[in-house]
């Protein structure tokens, strides 16, 4: 290994290891910044390098910074605390019909809002859901661990990896929904239905209270503006405008309403961007392109299969979901997708779902993955790496098979 790449992938190493700890509970860019700053400072990344990376990706951070703040003023408008209320009033104290409401809305409020509101703002609300109805919370809070990385292969505003798998496929917003639709179906019902003979014991005590909530005050407006938001990627990406635009419009829509009734501060929003993940994100890809740059670039085009048949499309997806639970599936994404760009947008799209459902194998898969446990255990759950790795073994792989299956067809359907 020569000299510029082993310290580029020592780096790496570190960043990750850090990220997956986080040592006192400080942001993932205290590391990756320094590690960024020493490549640059010993020339293994130029400036004119890193200025390309971090331009590529300064769009898709600046989508991720408006859908944060899109849901974190949904939040505070009382979208899904008014999702909580409906769904106890569904499920009559019956834990398999919460467990496809929360499948419902989970898949929902990760492809439009992002696996990050799956995460922050609904697992509390399905948490404590279930405490009210006084039902086992653990498949409904395994469900939202679950669908915030599977369910996010609808759009290419569902997730992170997606818009960066976007740019790479060259393909419509319209025709990447097309495509993914039915790779997205097939995970959800194969997660739904693993999850319920998973967790059989948990399902098969009914709740005792027999009263159901009163009617939720269900916010029409935000509910109106969020179809907007999303019709308006549809509309941007035809006109070859960036989606991040649709989503700031959608935020400042309901952030001023929001912030004139009191229901949002400025403060609150700001925080809800995570400014420092975005830039650890930019940090993360000068660091990854380095380790691209100075070998690993050529290895993996040496030795990842490329091609657009069944065969060739489940063996990328596996190496996709294999690097996920090894390295993290951003730095995987940003791995794999110079190599597969050529192979075409099945290629890419078979990425997509490798490091979209393979994360849900291993904590370190994903960093929802990680955020999600600290929630969990913040309200009071616990469950352990043993514990969340035989669930997603049990899991995964068929739920890989099934989308690489399903996206096989469509790409032949649609003639990509």
């Amino acid at each position: 290994m020569n000299t510029p790449l082993a310290f580029s992938a020592a780096l790496l190493a570190l960043v990750l290891v850090f990220t997956m700890v986080r040592p006192h509970r400080w942001p993932e860019v205290a590391v990756a910044a320094p590690a960024a700053g020493l490549l640059l400072l010993t020339g293994v990344v130029t400036m004119d390098s890193a200025a390309e990376e971090i331009g590529r990706l300064l769009p898709v951070t600046g989508f991720l910074a408006a859908v944060l703040a899109l849901g974190r003023i949904c939040d505070d408008e009382g979208l899904f605390r008014a999702a909580g209320t409906t769904m106890a009033r569904l499920s009559r104290g019956d834990p398999h019909r919460l467990l496809g409401g929360v499948f419902v809305l989970a898949a929902a409020t990760t492809a439009v809002l992002s696996l990050d509101a799956t995460v922050v703002l609904l697992t509390p609300v399905v948490l404590a859901t279930a405490r009210t109805l006084a039902v086992s919370p653990k498949p409904h809070a395994y469900a939202t661990a679950h669908l915030s990385n599977s369910a996010s292969l609808l759009l290419p505003v569902s997730n992170l990896t997606n818009l960066l798998a976007f740019g790479a496929a060259g393909i419509s917003f319209a025709m990447f929904a097309a495509v993914m639709v039915l790779p997205w179906l097939a995970v959800i019902a194969v997660e739904y239905l693993l999850l319920r003979l998973i967790f059989r014991r948990e399902l098969a005590a009914p709740s005792p209270h027999e009263e159901p909530p009163p009617p939720a005050d269900i916010p029409v407006f935000v509910l109106v503006v969020l179809g907007l938001t999303l019709a308006g990627f549809a509309v941007t990406s035809a006109l070859d405008i960036a989606p991040a635009w649709a989503a700031l419009a959608g935020a400042v829509v309901l952030g001023v309403r929001s912030l004139a009734r009191g229901r949002s501060s400025v403060t609150g929003i700001a925080k809800a961007v995570d400014v420092p993940f975005l830039v650890f994100v930019l940090c993360l890809g000068v660091i990854v392109d380095a380790v691209m740059r100075h070998g690993l670039g050529d290895f993996m085009k040496t030795h990842v299969p490329l091609g657009t048949s069944l065969p060739a499309l489940l063996l990328i997806a596996t190496a996709a979901a294999a690097l996920s639970n090894v390295v993290n599936n951003l730095p995987a994404v940003l791995v794999l997708l110079p190599v597969v760009a050529a192979a075409g947008p099945a290629a890419v799209l078979a990425v997509l779902i490798g490091v979209n459902v393979g994360p849900n194998a291993t904590y370190p898969g994903s960093l929802a993955n990680l955020l999600w446990r600290n929630i969990i255990r913040r309200e009071g759950m616990t469950a352990g790496v043993a514990e969340f790795t035989r669930v997603g073994l049990l899991t995964v792989p068929l739920s890989l098979v099934v989308a690489v299956v399903c996206l096989w067809a469509g790409v032949r359907v649609f003639g990509l």
